[in-house]
């Protein structure tokens, strides 16, 4: 494991997001467009997480993002910031709020 210094650490800005919309991005497998409200301002991030978890059951779940990452194209959609999810075994699971939190509260 490699350290960094809190400073660096804290150039992060993490939020908590509600999904509004997923649905899959043709032409793969693994990923899934999220439309997300980051407190009243709406993005998408695309998330390789297909195989785990179906646009249906992610709508209205809040998820905690990295809110200032540069966005990229990823497969010709832009992503907007990356979902946090811990690996367990290979297969991601999402990091949420205990219980619900107006979108955009920041993670301390």
């Amino acid at each position: 494991m490699e350290f960094v210094s809190y400073q660096d650490f804290s150039k992060l800005d993490l939020r908590v997001a509600q999904i509004l919309s997923a649905k899959k991005v043709e032409g793969a497998d693994k990923l899934l467009v999220l439309e997300i409200d980051l407190g009243g301002e709406k993005r998408q991030i695309v998330a390789g997480i297909a195989e785990y978890y179906s646009p249906e059951e992610l709508v209205g779940t809040q998820i905690v993002v990295v809110a200032n990452l540069q966005p990229r194209k990823i497969r010709g959609v832009w992503s907007q910031g990356m979902l946090l999810a811990a690996d367990v075994d290979g297969r991601p699971v999402l990091l949420r709020p205990d219980k619900p939190v107006p979108p955009g509260s920041k993670v301390l």
